[in-house]
């Protein structure tokens, strides 16, 4: 059996079970973003063609892609109580792995059973692996590590490392070979991240175990009511889920009409080569690959300066920055209007604003999470988080789904007026916000601190 001083072993400063979860969230997002980046273009397909999709209309394709998106996010709620209340974190990550399996392969089936069953498996494993794979990487540090925002960073370049490859690799598979050999490509990915996975539970000892059995130590911490410095905590995570709505309505845009956009209206060509549509969804991941370690130090060296650098000033910096890259899409649809197509840089630059402003709000809201949320609701408050991610999502897609009748222009251009303005009110509300969370996330730089798993309340 390993010794305490064994399952703390480190890897360039953070916990070898840290990049245990990298890769394993990296193949899962391979998976996923693989998936969704041939999505819409397989639905909207005509039937007829050399390599056939479903023959749907772009505003069907999109009111699919909101439902399938909000419910992959909001079946974390469920997710994270099966972990909380029957099997935990570490088992829920592990069951929600091999339901993604089943139902990535499934999707290579060429019927359309297969088809709808595929996501419906997928939607129940992202449910079980999201939020609680999450939850785990903030077990991994002790309360007040300084370490973990930047822990939580390098798991998101994991996260982008597969979204980048999944995009390039099974999207190429997906519109040049056939789509269902894209989605079984998704399946081998997945697979790969549970062997990962699997491998790497002896780094992961006492990391993500079931809280809430009889014999667990920490019974009493997961019986008393909460107290009011937790109740306040709950309820400025409640605030904040309202941001994260706000801020992934506008983002997801990239896996629903920004795809369309690049697909119908965009010159592609290099030369005598088409770039395929769904590799511009490679465009995000990799400059959160390529900027992720210099946005996550330039906040870090802030904070310490003593300037502000609390989650929630983050996350609304981040709004604010990402919705400001709608700025370039409106000039894209204003020269599609002049000229019949609209040039590749334009998105080029708005996923650019977009990936800065998400290095700024995601992960340190995912951080934010494990530092205010009470042991016992751990795991619900990730699948919160995640669920409000998913409403999200909707709201994309309804968004989408309007530019039939108001045109992309307006569409791009209120995003930037509204996502702008929320980001604004969030920085005039900040100081009675954060009064809410009581010094969760003041510094703790003591090294000769126990380390205190996932209690953080």
């Amino acid at each position: 059996m390993l010794t305490q001083k064994d399952e703390r072993r480190e890897l360039f400063g953070h916990p070898i079970g840290l990049y245990v979860l990298f890769f394993t969230e990296m193949w899962e997002r391979f998976s996923y973003y693989g998936m969704r980046a041939i999505l819409v273009l397989y639905i909207v397909a005509k039937t007829n063609e050399e390599n056939p999709g479903m023959g749907w209309t772009d505003g069907e394709a999109l009111k699919l892609y909101g439902w399938y998106t909000m419910l992959v996010y909001v079946a974390s709620i469920p997710g994270g109580l099966i972990a909380d209340k029957l099997i935990g974190q570490k088992k829920s990550v592990l069951w929600g792995g091999w339901i993604l399996v089943a139902g990535h392969t499934i999707l290579a089936i060429q019927q359309d059973w297969a088809f709808f069953a595929g996501l419906v498996l997928i939607i129940a494993g992202v449910g079980l692996l999201k939020p609680n794979i999450s939850t785990m990487v903030g077990g991994l540090y002790r309360q007040g590590d300084e370490r973990r925002d930047k822990g939580f960073t390098i798991f998101y370049i994991g996260i982008n490392i597969g979204a980048f490859l999944s995009a390039l690799i099974v999207g190429y598979v997906g519109e040049k070979i056939g789509w269902h050999y894209g989605f079984g490509l998704a399946g081998i990915g997945m697979l790969a991240g549970m062997l990962v996975y699997q491998w790497g539970q002896k780094h992961l000892v006492g990391i993500g175990d079931y809280l809430g059995a009889q014999d667990n130590p920490d019974k009493d911490l997961m019986d008393k009511p909460l107290t009011k410095v937790e109740k306040d905590r709950m309820l400025v995570m409640f605030l904040s889920f309202l941001l994260i709505i706000v801020f992934w309505g506008a983002f997801e845009q990239a896996g629903g009409l920004m795809n369309l956009y690049a697909e119908q209206k965009t010159d592609r060509m290099l030369g005598s080569f088409e770039v395929p549509a769904s590799w511009f969804q490679s465009v995000n991941a990799f400059f959160i690959i390529t900027l992720g370690t210099l946005v996550a130090g330039f906040w870090y060296k802030w904070k310490l300066k003593g300037r502000e650098g609390s989650s929630l000033f983050k996350m609304a910096i981040g709004l604010i920055i990402m919705g400001c890259g709608f700025l370039f899409m409106r000039f894209a649809a204003q020269e599609y209007e002049a000229t019949g197509s609209s040039a590749m840089y334009w998105l080029v630059l708005a996923y650019l604003l977009h990936t800065i402003g998400e290095l700024c709000a995601s992960p340190v809201a995912l951080s934010f999470i494990t530092k205010l949320a009470p042991i016992k609701y751990g795991s619900f408050m990730m699948g919160a988080y995640f669920a409000a991610t998913g409403l999200g999502n909707k709201v994309a897609g309804l968004l989408g789904e309007s530019a039939a009748d108001a045109g992309e222009k307006t569409i791009f251009t209120g995003i930037f007026i509204f996502t702008v303005a929320v980001g604004l009110i969030v920085l005039a509300m900040l100081k009675p916000l954060k009064r809410l969370t009581h010094g969760a996330e003041d510094l703790v730089l003591d090294d000769n601190d126990e380390a205190e798993g996932f209690e953080l309340a």
